[in-house]
């Protein structure tokens, strides 16, 4: 499922498939409907897996916000997409991802803009919140797309440092 969860996140959920995925785990197809009764349970579950690899961005939500986000939004989060947020890496494909990943996506990222807000004390937390993560995921999205490695670096430097004034 590793396997499964880092190619998803490098592939995009169209560029992987059951085949590729079980022959590079070194397994036939027929095994697979063994663990899974769909493509798009593997890929749901490929997802929730992915996810882990956030858990301690989270955490640090709770105590160092601004830390967070400068784990979140830097070059090796940008060079690292097979091991870094599910979210950034496939908030595209999410549009036309199963149902049930969609649900376990929209659950992951209110859980965060949740925490994120707990660290303002304003009555527009939220909204503020919802700025900050949609920065950090667009930024790092954008950074990821463009070919031009100063621009790249250019869009991470810019978008970490407006967020992290909204905490002076």
């Amino acid at each position: 499922m590793q396997l499964a969860a880092r190619r998803l996140r490098e592939r995009g959920i169209d560029g992987i498939s059951v085949g590729d995925i079980m022959k590079e785990a070194g397994l036939t197809v027929g095994g697979f409907y063994k663990h899974f009764e769909s493509r798009d349970a593997l890929v749901t579950e490929a997802f929730i897996l992915a996810l882990q690899d956030i858990e301690h961005i989270q955490d640090t939500l709770k105590t160092a916000p601004q830390r967070a986000v400068s784990t979140y939004v830097s070059g090796s989060h940008r060079n690292n997409v097979g091991r870094g947020c599910p979210i950034s890496a496939l908030v595209n494909d999410m549009a036309r991802a199963p149902d049930a990943t969609r649900e376990v996506f929209t659950e992951r990222v209110s859980e965060i803009i949740n925490l994120l807000a707990q660290s303002f004390s304003e009555p527009d937390a939220q909204d503020k919140a919802v700025m900050i993560f949609s920065t950090c995921v667009g930024s790092i999205a954008l950074a990821r797309a463009v070919k031009d490695q100063s621009l790249s670096n250019r869009i991470i430097e810019g978008a970490l440092a407006e967020m992290l004034k909204m905490y002076d």
